[in-house]
């Protein structure tokens, strides 16, 4: 009777602790970077990019700009992404027609932080040469995840604006100035916990064009950097089982310490 009792008692906690660790699933897909992209006039993407950082057209996650260019044009843009995240950039250009061309082309896709760094590629297609025959390249960049901070010293992603510079590094000299047409898009995946360290930046690093361009100085939502993650739900639930497991093996100590009745002889 008492360990049925017991097994009843450790299977509801058991229970429990399972639910409060579910209640991270909910909590991720509240992330502003996986809802829905709005439509109408708000879901109207940039049509334009920007010549140099000061000037770079602020884009939001998720929505995909375009601009008309020529070919030796610098391409920027610029997108906010907060600590937790990991962007990822991909864009695409628009060739002109093949017998307009005198020969192959190498397309260049970087990322920078707030700062100005550059930032590195953990993998994707960066740089890619394309045929004189093709028509369009396509390049990409998944950065590190988005810190809350770092030290001075490190080249760590922090939160805040992002800049995105596309252009063309080699190319027959007869091909500068032919009409292209860019694509980028600006996407982030939440790393979790797993990615959370101590501390935070005291501001994030949004300057220039970011800092005065509506929705794109920072995510709808606010800058989320601080002291919450979802692991914190995990350790309550660590420490729910933790407990659980001393009070079990108490029991059954307790229990296998006791002698065991003999019944009187008839």
């Amino acid at each position: 009777m008492r360990r049925t009792r017991m097994t009843r008692v450790l299977t509801g906690a058991l229970l429990a602790a399972a639910a409060l660790v579910g209640t991270a699933g909910p909590a991720l897909a509240d992330d502003p970077s996986a809802s829905a992209s709005p439509t109408g006039e708000d879901a109207a993407a940039p049509t334009e990019a920007g010549t140099a950082f000061r000037d770079a057209t602020a884009i939001e996650q998720g929505r995909r700009a375009t601009a008309a260019a020529s070919t030796g044009d610098y391409l920027y843009w610029v997108f906010p992404a907060d600590a937790g995240e990991r962007p990822t950039v991909k864009a695409k250009l628009t060739l002109p027609e093949s017998a307009t061309r005198r020969g192959a082309s190498t397309w260049q896709l970087d990322v920078y932080d707030g700062l100005r760094r550059r930032q590195a590629c953990t993998y994707g297609m960066q740089t890619r040469t394309a045929p004189a025959d093709a028509a369009s390249v396509e390049l990409s960049c998944t950065l590190l995840t988005v810190r809350a901070w770092a030290e001075p010293w490190a080249n760590d992603p922090l939160p805040g604006s992002y800049y995105i510079r596309l252009t063309v590094l080699d190319a027959p000299e007869e091909d500068l100035g032919l009409p292209v047409r860019a694509e980028v898009e600006a996407t982030t995946a939440d790393a979790g916990g797993a990615h959370a360290v101590d501390g935070r930046l005291s501001a994030p690093l949004v300057q220039g064009a970011a800092a005065r361009t509506a929705g794109a100085g920072g995510p709808a939502d606010g800058w989320a950097s601080g002291w919450w993650t979802d692991r914190w739900i995990w350790t309550a639930a660590g420490g729910v089982l933790a407990a659980l497991a001393g009070v079990a093996g108490y029991c059954l100590t307790r229990g296998s310490g006791r002698p065991s009745r003999v019944p009187p002889a008839a």
